[in-house]
């Protein structure tokens, strides 16, 4: 018979592992964002389209 204990445990450990490994993750890209520096700010020019209406 299968040990339903043992498998649910198994499971349960691995998921919980997988989700901090994708906090972890998470937090390094964010960090990752802040420390970047903001490129340079340009303005775009007016194209020739016409306005289209909102």
């Amino acid at each position: 018979m299968a040990d339903y204990k043992k498998m649910y445990t198994t499971l349960f450990n691995k998921i919980t592992q997988m989700i901090d490994d994708l906090e972890e993750i998470q937090q390094q890209t964010e960090e990752m964002y802040i420390e970047e520096e903001d490129p340079p700010l340009e303005i775009a020019q007016n194209s020739k389209e016409p306005n289209l209406p909102r």
